[in-house]
């Protein structure tokens, strides 16, 4: 089985600033993997040059066994971005205007959606929950609630792989328990394939299949006793 994302020898600096070096790693159907690392470690970093916002000094990014420089085939990716519901929490539109928005290479020019595409839009909506809200505006919608719309509008094009960076972030205990539910069973039920970004280590090794350390310039493969370890060490210094 070959991997739908792979990373080899990557190296990436800002400026004279090194920010890592020669880190590998692919990632496979049906897999959802955590990416934890400490502010600065080059997390976001590392997923803007999976996504080609970034061009690494050396090494090299392949999807879905394409170079992402080659790559067109974006409508297989979702993406979450950090902070994502600033982008909408004061726009004047309905939670399912939001999400069908993301159907318009599907809609064109067409001033309004077909049936076809709302239906589409209700049931994203519907996975995440939320199709009790279709007609809210967003903006009036809690920053959990706002979370999920904008997971929802991810959902509708049917992405094969999805990208989340740091998406329990500014959210209440309730939610991110209710986030990381909701892509476990959207993984293990569709088949989805989950990348995350999370500072959250004892949730992301309760409920995704590996866990990723980038840490000092390196990525390494946790294990359970290595997680262990870090989980305690937290535990006694909570503030570090």
């Amino acid at each position: 089985m070959s991997g739908i994302v792979r990373v080899d020898n990557l190296s990436f600096q800002y400026g004279d600033e090194p920010i890592f070096s020669q880190i590998g790693f692919s990632v496979y159907p049906g897999e959802s993997v955590a990416v934890i690392g400490s502010n600065g470690a080059g997390k976001s970093t590392l997923l803007r040059l999976i996504l080609g916002e970034l061009t690494p000094l050396t090494g090299s990014v392949r999807l879905f066994g394409q170079e992402v420089r080659h790559f067109r085939e974006w409508t297989k990716i979702g993406y979450l971005a950090q902070n994502g519901t600033q982008a909408v929490s004061g726009f004047p539109a309905t939670a399912e205007e939001i999400v069908t928005a993301n159907l318009y290479s599907r809609i064109g020019f067409r001033p309004f959606p077909k049936k076809e595409h709302r239906e589409k839009a209700r049931t994203a909506l519907r996975q995440v929950g939320m199709e009790d809200y279709a007609k809210r505006i967003v903006g009036a919608l809690s920053g959990g609630q706002q979370q999920r719309v904008m997971l929802a509008r991810v959902l509708v094009s049917d992405p094969e792989l999805l990208f989340l960076d740091e998406p329990t972030v500014g959210v209440d205990a309730e939610t991110v328990m209710s986030l990381f539910d909701l892509l476990t069973r959207l993984n293990r039920e569709n088949g989805l394939t989950v990348v995350m970004i999370t500072h959250d280590l004892a949730r992301a090794s309760e409920r995704m299949s590996r866990v990723l350390c980038l840490e000092d310039g390196t990525l390494v493969e946790l294990d359970k006793a290595q997680i262990d370890k870090e989980l305690t060490h937290k535990h006694k210094h909570p503030g570090v």
